[in-house]
């Protein structure tokens, strides 16, 4: 699915927590929620929305300084943090009974936000994402132990953006297949974060924020949660193994299967749709 034409569905909503840009198709039925991680967008999820979207309801949010959700200055970005966003985002929009699907650090946030509002969810998915204590994975560390440096990294943001070949080696490394990766889809992610000085300040603030602490904290909670839920891993993928998809399945007692996507990588939910939304659907009918 073209920019444009998911764009059809973007909307805006003022929650507690800040102002949030999100795709809604609508209609009745059934409420998918979709997260992405960091880096990313709700962009990610346009080839699933476009299978599955006359189906049901797809809400896809952009978490704060993503897509076009912006951040305030003190936004909170921390994993409650941001788990807190999606709740105020939800109170928003009155959303309940939802299938909660998520990838990559949305899979950290709904790990968070599911065992603090079980109640809100029918289903839970849960792709490539951090797990336990691999928070940030090892091969992100020297990323996020520059941004903790105090070198002003953020003056280099705005020239980083504008590199073309810098963001498609970011993202590239991702896919499968790097190719089939849009150039606009590139822009539409590095942009918001590394775009201007300011943005830059803000995403290097976020690297900062996101600790392994936070997520082992809800271990206990996650012990509890009879949710159902799904499994989705590409075994290709370098940030996220495959024990952790097993980890997951072990340590929540509501997750009834680990489905291997083989030699996906990261963004698979994009280049794979096909293969995801077979699971989804497989999923939602038998949790019905």
């Amino acid at each position: 699915m073209q920019l444009h034409d998911i764009d059809r569905h973007r909307s805006k909503v003022d929650t507690s927590s800040g102002a949030a840009s999100y795709l809604d198709t609508g209609g009745s039925g059934r409420t998918a929620l979709f997260l992405h991680g960091v880096g990313t967008s709700s962009y990610l999820w346009r080839h699933v929305i476009g299978r599955i979207g006359e189906q049901c309801r797809c809400v896809a949010v952009d978490l704060p300084l993503h897509g076009q959700t912006p951040a305030a200055e003190d936004q909170d970005f921390s994993l409650p943090g941001l788990a807190r966003f999606v709740a105020d985002f939800c109170d928003a929009l009155n959303l309940t009974g939802l299938d909660l699907v998520a990838n990559d650090t949305g899979g950290a946030i709904a790990q968070v936000f599911a065992t603090a509002q079980p109640e809100r969810l029918r289903t839970l998915t849960l792709t490539n994402c951090e797990a336990h204590n691999n928070m940030p994975p090892v091969t992100l560390w020297p990323m996020v132990m520059l941004a903790r440096t105090r070198l002003p990294l953020w003056r280099l943001g705005p020239r980083m953006a504008r590199g073309r070949s810098l963001g498609r080696r970011i993202y590239g490394a991702a896919y499968q297949d790097a190719a089939s990766l849009p150039d606009d889809i590139v822009r539409a992610w590095l942009e918001p974060l590394l775009g201007t000085a300011e943005s830059a300040r803000k995403y290097q603030r976020l690297l900062t924020s996101l600790r392994a602490r936070d997520l082992m904290a809800v271990e206990h909670a996650l012990a509890r949660l009879e949710v159902p839920t799904l499994i989705v891993w590409g075994t290709g993928d370098k940030n996220f193994r495959r024990k952790w998809a097993y980890w997951l399945r072990d340590a929540i007692p509501g997750a009834t299967d680990v489905i291997e996507i083989d030699g996906a990588r990261l963004f698979f939910p994009d280049e794979r749709a096909t293969e995801f939304t077979a699971a989804l659907r497989s999923h939602w009918a038998a949790a019905n």
